[in-house]
């Protein structure tokens, strides 16, 4: 218990330092307003022009040194865009906080001996934005391990989408029918993420039904010429076609075949358009569920 009064005595403490010294610099920037007012109106002018300047020309400064990393970064190799984006945003921002600090300083407000008397109170800074602190964490896990990259198509969680980009808080998809999804990057490292793009080839996995009085030969037949008859199916590692389950209304078969990612969904399509057609020639229907009731004739 003690302890804990003296963790928070020391942050209070921090907090009196760093606003006494805020207190002081503001002072000074009002008392140079003064000047200003009084005797030093050219001065003040002088130094507003002065930091008008240097914004004008860190800002241009900014801009041409993001262009050279932006090109040092596409000319790295094995550099995803996503970590290449993710990099330069980080770098802008710290370009962008320096150039107004230095502008601030040009006009009397000198925020250095601010920052330089945090201190401890970046505790409590940490509790208050520990969510985007644990995000800008995620997210540099993230970038390091790059299990994706921009227009990959993953599943991340319960949620699927194609990468459309990706910032310090959120990495932002779009699902299939086209919504836009965003989710916080430390609920994205807190769960499994599955990359299918960058898998050269896939297994469509289908579960098909037939009744009970069904010839399974036949059925087998009949799923493995059509799968087989589709150009996307690889040759290698080959088709299966085997009873995966006898269920409470029908004999469910397995096929399963290997294409190109690309083909995943053309296939899977295809193949469930297809195949209640040619099941039916060989008067073969798929079940539907049923339940057979028994009456006893003594009651």
């Amino acid at each position: 218990m003690l302890s804990l009064m003296t963790m928070f005595a020391s942050v209070a403490l921090a907090v009196g330092d760093v606003a006494s010294k805020a207190a002081s610099t503001t002072t000074g920037f009002v008392n140079s307003l003064m000047f200003w007012k009084s005797e030093g109106f050219f001065l003040f002018l002088t130094d507003f022009m002065t930091a008008f300047i240097v914004l004008i020309i860190g800002w241009i400064v900014i801009k041409i040194f993001l262009n050279v990393i932006k090109k040092i970064l596409k000319k790295t190799k094995n550099m995803k865009d996503l970590l290449r984006d993710y990099l330069l945003k980080i770098v802008k921002i710290i370009a962008w906080v320096l150039l107004a600090l230095t502008v601030l300083s040009q006009l009397g407000l000198d925020m250095w001996p601010l920052i330089a008397g945090l201190g401890i109170t970046g505790i409590v800074l940490g509790f208050a934005l520990r969510d985007s602190i644990s995000n800008l964490f995620a997210g540099s896990m993230i970038i390091l391990n790059q299990p994706f990259t921009t227009g990959d198509f993953v599943l991340l969680g319960a949620l699927s989408g194609t990468v459309k980009a990706m910032d310090l808080a959120s990495v932002k998809l779009v699902s299939t029918d086209g919504k836009n999804i965003t989710i916080s990057n430390n609920l994205v490292w807190g769960s499994p993420v599955t990359n299918f793009s960058n898998m050269e080839k896939r297994r469509v996995d289908i579960i098909v039904g037939v009744p009970y009085d069904t010839d399974l030969k036949v059925a087998k037949e009949v799923f493995t010429s059509v799968i087989a008859s589709y150009p996307e199916v690889l040759d290698e590692p080959g088709i299966t076609v085997e009873i995966a389950e006898l269920a409470d209304s029908s004999i469910n078969f397995a096929v399963k075949s290997w294409v190109k990612t690309a083909d995943y969904w053309k296939v899977m399509f295809r193949f469930n358009g297809e195949i209640t057609g040619e099941l039916a020639e060989k008067n073969i229907f798929l079940p539907f569920p049923q339940l057979d009731v028994h009456l006893d004739g003594n009651n």
